[in-house]
């Protein structure tokens, strides 16, 4: 008699519980990627709080820190005590007191250890300061032709519907 056989072995169990990262390892969740990080610290509830090394920021959100603080193009926030933690001699940037600051919501999942962080609002806003609509034009509803060159300098709301 044949022995039987699964087309895809590996989907078997594929509801079997697997790991996300090395064991000790971290994994925070940033604008779908996923970001590893092999040390962190924990604040003073560790519910609440991580501490990453101040390299991983950028990796993280793209922050620098510099002289002038956490930097992201022309924004910089001003380092302090609070974001800055030593801990057991050791320097760590406080990532959540951070998102705090910024008033950019995160989740925490303690049974797998992955932290997932929003988007950081003023990093958005700043995007849709500088949105520009395309050049183009378009007949109002008495015919009249309206172009956005006509509403150069005027803040414009663009509503747009299709059926397909």
């Amino acid at each position: 008699m044949a022995a039987a056989f699964m087309a895809y072995p590996e989907l078997r169990h594929p509801f079997e519980a697997k790991p996300i990262h090395a064991e000790g390892s971290t994994s925070v969740l940033y604008q779908g990627r996923q970001i590893t990080l092999t040390e962190t610290g924990t604040g003073p509830d560790s519910n609440q709080s991580l501490l990453i090394n101040s390299e991983d920021l950028k990796r993280i959100n793209g922050f620098e820190l510099k002289a002038e603080g956490a930097c992201y193009a022309d924004m910089c926030v001003p380092l302090t005590s609070k974001l800055q933690v030593i801990q057991d001699g050791k320097q760590w940037f406080d990532l959540t007191a951070f998102a705090d600051l910024l008033e950019q919501p995160y989740v925490f999942d303690a049974e797998s250890n992955v932290w997932s962080f929003a988007e950081i609002p003023a990093k958005r806003d700043n995007m849709m300061v500088n949105g520009m609509a395309p050049d183009f034009e378009i007949p109002d509803r008495l015919g009249n032709v309206i172009r956005m060159t006509d509403l150069k300098g005027k803040k414009a709301l663009i509503v747009t519907w299709s059926s397909w």
